[in-house]
């Protein structure tokens, strides 16, 4: 028997009826994995992870659809009249195998196995009141990852501090965001670790070529396409997508 719940995401993915905050109620921990994971098995296969470490909460993670992942510059097309909303972030990439959680040098070995990129995120939903949302209907809605756009990666990251930022955000005509940024949990490395310590086998583990992006520089800002972003880590790179209408 089909889980309603996962029928209501999908229905509303592709233009159906939003999910409505009741949707919220009850939702558990185990509820919305079960969930996530029966939406990815039917739209994935799954190409990364969001996450998040909220101060004094449980880990936030979500998976990341590879149909909604690409390379910078990229032209992504919203519905019309959608307000979406741009994060620039860190973001990692694994390039080889996963260590072993319980390895003595298991930090030192997950530096080694990724590579460091400046990434955009566009934010949408399929809640019909996200800024209203629980943070457990959030979860549900996979943290509402809309995309992930990727910049050039670099392989020797490990001189870039990644506990701080200077960053530049351009949206539009309006510079939101031109010098120091702070980092999402203090350390996009550390919560890139939390993430693989608390992952296990969710839609299927984080594999080699998945992309982990670890929270937004710049808050939330929200607007309605069409428009243009353009963003910059310095010592790492730049990311920039156009937004376009239906």
């Amino acid at each position: 028997m089909s889980d309603p719940m996962v029928t209501a995401l999908i229905a509303a993915r592709n233009g159906g009826p939003k999910l409505p905050a009741s949707a919220g109620d009850g939702l558990t921990r185990d509820r919305i994995f079960t969930v996530q994971a029966a939406v990815a098995a039917q739209l994935g296969p799954v190409g990364g992870f969001k996450v998040a470490c909220p101060t004094g909460a449980p880990i936030i993670i979500a998976p990341i659809f590879v149909t909604d992942i690409h390379a910078s510059p990229a032209i992504i097309q919203c519905s019309e009249g959608e307000e979406v909303g741009v994060e620039l972030e860190y973001a990692f990439r694994l390039i080889a195998p996963l260590p072993d959680i319980a390895a003595s040098d298991f930090e030192t070995q997950l530096r080694n196995a990724v590579e460091l990129l400046p990434v955009f995120e566009l934010v949408q939903t399929r809640l019909a009141d996200p800024k209203g949302a629980t943070p457990a209907l959030k979860m549900l809605d996979n943290q509402l990852n809309g995309a992930v756009v990727l910049g050039e990666p670099r392989r020797d990251w490990h001189t870039i501090d990644v506990t701080r930022a200077e960053a530049h955000l351009t949206l539009g005509q309006d510079s939101l965001l031109d010098g120091p940024a702070s980092v999402p949990g203090g350390d996009a490395f550390a919560t890139l670790c939390a993430l693989v310590r608390a992952l296990g086998n969710h839609c299927g583990g984080l594999q080699p070529g998945h992309v982990v992006i670890t929270g937004s520089l710049n808050g939330l800002p929200w607007v309605t396409p069409p428009t243009t972003a353009t963003g910059r880590i310095d010592g790492l790179g730049e990311v920039s997508m156009r937004l376009t209408r239906v």
